[in-house]
């Protein structure tokens, strides 16, 4: 494994670790004004939701590794504490990359990117309107980590109105995860695309505790062939299943395979697991756990 100390590496080396490593992340295509009435539009990655009473958005302009300057954005909100954070989807992803130019500070990068300001409701910054879901922000505090190269400004900012394309909407009035579309930042030049192929659901355990790890019978807890994803889901059941319906399970679903491997239990038992992982891929978890245990029945 390697091992580094942050304090020994070059930023540059140090930034596409972090990056590289920690994503996809979503980005805050944060829309600004400057003094003198001019737009600035700009992405970044640094950026994420971190409460709901009150709703808070954080993002971060970090100074530049190169040049040590900081960002129009990061001196526009110094100047004037508002912000929209337009969210990306795939329908403005090179849009949203062309904007990220290193345009002069006197340069509208609404007109250069080719994207439609409209206007806020509570503040002075202009939405995109191009954008799914457009979050109008006043900065509350803008949180300075560092005054060298790469140093993060932590922009915190709470949402004062929300507008939402309906098209984006289920019937139920919630955001559809598989309609919205959006990306994401990964290190060096590339994305993540979070459309349909590439989601799945997990149920969350909120109201249900699982058995855990330390419950698996070992025999199951050190297979070979069962992941750690896959014995998490078995240890996500709150009971194991009774002797009676494994008995049952294993005359109904599994008599084939042991007549056919009763002689050699080595076999047998590695047949099992894998069958078992099958229906795990197949979220069968209870059908998993009854031919686990049908092996010492």
């Amino acid at each position: 494994m390697l091992t580094l100390d942050p304090k020994e590496l070059p930023i540059p080396k140090l930034h596409g670790y972090l990056l590289g490593a920690i994503g996809p992340r979503p980005i805050a295509f944060a829309s600004t004004i400057d003094e003198n009435g001019v737009n600035n539009l700009s992405p970044f990655s640094f950026f994420n939701v971190f409460s709901a009473a009150p709703p808070i958005l954080i993002f971060s302009p970090a100074r530049n590794g190169r040049t040590n300057t900081t960002k129009d954005t990061y001196n526009n909100v110094k100047n004037i504490p508002e912000v929209v954070i337009n969210i990306v989807n795939m329908d403005i992803l090179q849009q949203m990359s062309l904007s990220s130019s290193p345009f002069p500070s006197d340069v509208d990068e609404f007109v250069k990117a080719g994207l439609t300001p409209i206007a806020s409701d509570t503040i002075k910054p202009m939405r995109v309107l191009e954008a799914p879901v457009q979050f109008e922000c006043k900065v509350l505090e803008v949180k300075e980590l560092g005054t060298e190269g790469g140093a993060g400004n932590l922009v915190i900012c709470e949402v004062t109105k929300i507008h939402i394309h309906e098209d984006i909407l289920a019937e139920d009035g919630t955001i559809d995860q598989k309609k919205i579309n959006l990306v994401a930042r990964m290190g060096g030049n590339w994305y993540c695309h979070a459309n349909e192929a590439s989601m799945f659901e997990i149920t969350k355990p909120i109201t249900t505790i699982g058995i855990g790890f330390d419950q698996l019978p070992e025999d199951i807890r050190t297979s070979s062939i069962l992941s750690g994803n896959d014995l998490a889901q078995l240890a996500g059941v709150t009971e194991i299943p009774n002797e009676t319906d494994v008995n049952e399970y294993k005359l109904l679903e599994l008599s084939d395979l042991f007549l056919n491997l009763e002689d050699e239990p080595v076999k047998l038992e590695e047949a099992l697991h894998k069958r078992a992982k099958e229906l795990i891929t197949n979220n069968d978890i209870e059908g998993a756990w009854m031919t686990l245990l049908s092996f010492n029945d």
